[in-house]
């Protein structure tokens, strides 16, 4: 009968079926996680912040199997310079990845740093675990659970390439959970890029230290398998007078969820994070943000833009904490999406929880169509009604693609997004 109860259970049905990587230095921060997944339970339907996406497809056991998408597209960041580290379905593939080696910083893997005297002990899961309050994550306690690689990533320096993970997706029913730590001292400063669909299932934790002065670029891309499922977690926390900058741009995929959680515990520190997403018929995006401000003159901004057309579900919960004593508190959040056609819907959760008096915090959600009127006016000068929409749509995303800093990488990322608009149009 107990054997039968156990089995019932979702979350205890999902532990089973993994098993935790040998015993290393990370072998407490895994412990801890896993006990704390069992106190929690995996996500349900019912809880307050999954009451807009359904999570039974990444809980549910096997992982449901997606088509491989063939194209012949130009991988994205190929034309940068830049360390190269490959995962194909979860599993590091050595012979397509760059040599580790750079200057101003140190790379292993997760799954063969073995030394107890480890710097990562003191970040692994910790960050993660700071996130789950006052807001349960188990899908992130999972990855910390049974994350089996990721990269470890120590910067001291300024390196003069950005490292990117890009990652592959080969095997229909590919399962991957991977789990890279980063840690920036102080000073330091380091561009991290992220492309590829990765597998059938992706769950994925990045937790980033960022210490005082220093500065964290990341730029993402999620695509283009139509029928790939991810749930993804980054966790930072920040330094005294330190940049945190993250850009997604997301296309294709049939469920994503890209969660984010950062804390700004320093003084006069800069966190700003963004996305911009594409979706025709079955694509349900879910973008959920949280951010603390524990310290004075900080600043954080969201800016998330949609395009949804033929059904397509997006989905935005995003809150702006602010402590007692963080004076000076400047929180900007905007949440916007474009509906390109009426069976296509919205669902935005903004939230602003503030205790200090000295403070400029704003949020804003709309859900909109096609400016008819733009519209007409570029019809009226001879441009083809869907050249138009794509012009249009571009400009709407643009305010989430300005937070991208590098020039290049900002057009390369608008070119693709209007290649996008170009194979999908109606």
């Amino acid at each position: 009968m107990a054997d039968a109860a156990v089995t019932a259970d979702p979350t205890e049905a999902m532990i089973a079926a993994l098993s935790k990587p040998e015993a290393t230095w990370a072998a407490p921060a895994r412990d801890d996680a896993l006990a704390r997944l069992r106190a929690m339970g995996l996500p349900q339907r019912r809880d307050e912040y999954w009451k807009y996406t359904r999570p039974d497809k990444l809980t549910q056991i096997d992982a449901p199997a997606a088509e491989v998408l063939v194209t012949d597209e130009v991988p994205m960041f190929d034309s940068v310079e830049r360390l190269q580290i490959v995962f194909v379905d979860g599993v590091f593939d050595a012979e397509a990845s760059d040599d580790l080696s750079l200057e101003g910083v140190t790379i292993e893997r997760l799954a063969t740093a073995d030394s107890d005297l480890h710097w990562a002990k003191n970040l692994y899961g910790v960050l993660e675990t700071r996130g789950q309050t006052p807001v349960a994550r188990p899908l992130a306690a999972l990855n910390t659970a049974f994350a089996t690689d990721g990269v470890l990533i120590h910067v001291t320096g300024k390196p003069s390439k950005p490292i990117n993970l890009t990652y592959h997706h080969k095997l229909k029913s590919s399962d991957a959970i991977l789990h890279h730590c980063i840690k920036l001292d102080a000073g330091a400063e380091v561009t991290i890029l992220e492309n590829g669909p990765a597998a059938a299932r992706f769950n994925k934790v990045m937790e980033v230290e960022v210490a005082d002065d220093a500065s964290f670029h990341h730029i993402r891309t999620q695509g283009r398998d139509h029928e790939r499922r991810a749930a993804t977690h980054i966790f930072t926390r920040l330094g005294t007078n330190s940049a945190f900058r993250s850009f997604t741009m997301t296309v294709n995929g049939v469920l994503t969820r890209n969660e984010c959680v950062i804390e700004l515990t320093g003084d006069d520190a800069i966190a700003n994070v963004a996305g911009a997403c594409v979706g025709d018929g079955d694509f349900h995006h879910d973008d959920t943000v949280f951010i603390t401000h524990d310290a004075v003159n900080c600043q954080s901004r969201q800016v998330f833009k949609k395009v949804l057309r033929n059904g397509a579900t997006g989905v935005f919960q995003g809150k702006i904490l602010v402590k007692e004593g963080a004076q000076k508190t400047d929180g900007y959040q905007i949440s916007q999406s474009l509906l390109l056609d009426g069976d296509s819907q919205f669902l935005a959760k903004p939230e602003l929880e503030i205790y200090a008096d000295d403070v400029a915090c704003s949020h804003g959600s709309t859900s909109g169509a096609i400016d008819e009127d733009a519209l007409f006016y570029l019809r009226s000068r001879g441009v083809p009604h869907a050249e138009a929409t794509d012009m249009l749509t571009l400009s709407f995303l643009a305010e989430a693609v300005e937070e991208i800093e590098d020039e290049d990488l900002r057009e390369e990322m608008t070119e693709r997004l209007g290649a996008w608009l170009q194979r999908h149009r109606g």
